[in-house]
């Protein structure tokens, strides 16, 4: 049978904790018989887990026995990893033992480096603190999940949901799967790229960095036909170092937090509107509606239209 074990370390976030016990443990096969064995791993015999504290049943050894490792996020993201736990990991790692992490669980799988060079999505609130420590991540805060086979990452609270359903769908199909969603009252169809819908949030602008000014400025300014050029000559900059600069202070490049001013406003105006797409592209500064498309696509994980149908009524 499929065991999947379930880390839980201090200060476990109980939500992403029980998620995948519940929805693992309740998955049935066509015959009826469980289709997991599901353990709970601590690294001490107790774990804080907010209002309570939990004794799991298992040691840091069972993970040698685990075809998958679910990693639930910790209400601490920045406390360091135990060095037994990190190599426990990386250990099952290179067993095959497959590996998914739940909302700032992505936090301790980065912290192994098996997601170095990998795409990898954590909960949206944490995205800037995770893109500053793991540098060498493909962070993409949009997301519910990414799978990349033997590493998953998803995003907060029902993300993880969706991600342990996508697991039994790869594992035993999409009627097992479909009846493991039944049960817990979630639906199947929802995809990893389906966008965590971050409504109208930016990144936090580091108070006092020397791009606040230009940051401010991109805001007031959006809706006109900027170049990075543009940018770079309001900064004061050199292209290359205000690329640089943006990477390390924001996690991303100054083109690409343009275009996320530019959706979220869209997002509002898609909300609160009845415009027509192309009006609102217009609006918010894309030169045309397929650019603008495209861009929210890429941004939000849907289109336009989707998006001002599930957000409108």
């Amino acid at each position: 049978m499929h065991t999947v074990a379930v880390l839980a370390l201090e200060d476990v976030i109980p939500f992403d904790l029980s998620t995948p016990i519940e929805v693992f443990s309740r998955t049935r096969l066509p015959g009826g018989g469980p289709a997991y064995r599901v353990l709970v791993c601590g690294a001490s015999p107790s774990v804080a887990a907010g209002a309570f504290t939990l004794q799991p049943g298992h040691g840091l050894e069972a993970l040698a026995e685990a075809d998958t490792i679910i990693l639930p996020g910790t209400a601490n993201p920045a406390r360091p990893v135990p060095d037994d736990v990190l190599d426990a990991l990386r250990q099952a790692a290179a067993r095959g033992s497959r590996i998914a992490s739940i909302c700032s669980g992505a936090f301790i799988l980065a912290a192994t480096g098996l997601l170095d060079g990998l795409r990898a999505t954590t909960h949206w609130f944490a995205a800037g603190v995770f893109a500053q420590r793991y540098p060498a991540v493909d962070l993409d805060p949009d997301v519910l999940y990414v799978d990349n086979g033997q590493f998953l990452t998803s995003a907060g609270a029902a993300a993880g949901l969706d991600l342990c359903l996508h697991l039994i769908r790869r594992d035993h199909g999409s009627a097992v799967a479909a009846e493991a969603a039944r049960l817990s009252v979630m639906p199947l169809e929802r995809e990893g790229g389906q966008a965590q819908f971050i409504v109208h949030d930016q990144p936090p602008v580091p108070r006092g960095s020397v791009l606040e000014p230009l940051l401010r400025w991109l805001e007031d300014n959006a809706e006109r036909d900027l170049a990075l050029e543009d940018m770079a000559a309001h900064a004061g900059m050199s292209t290359r170092t205000l690329n640089r600069r943006f990477r390390e202070q924001t996690g991303t490049t100054p083109v690409q937090w343009l275009h996320r001013i530019r959706v979220r406003r869209a997002q509002h105006l898609l909300e609160t509107t009845d415009d027509p797409v192309d009006r609102i592209a217009g609006a918010v500064g894309f030169g045309s509606s397929t650019a603008f498309r495209d861009r929210f696509k890429r941004v939000v994980g849907t289109s336009p239209q989707r998006y001002r149908a599930a957000f409108q009524g």
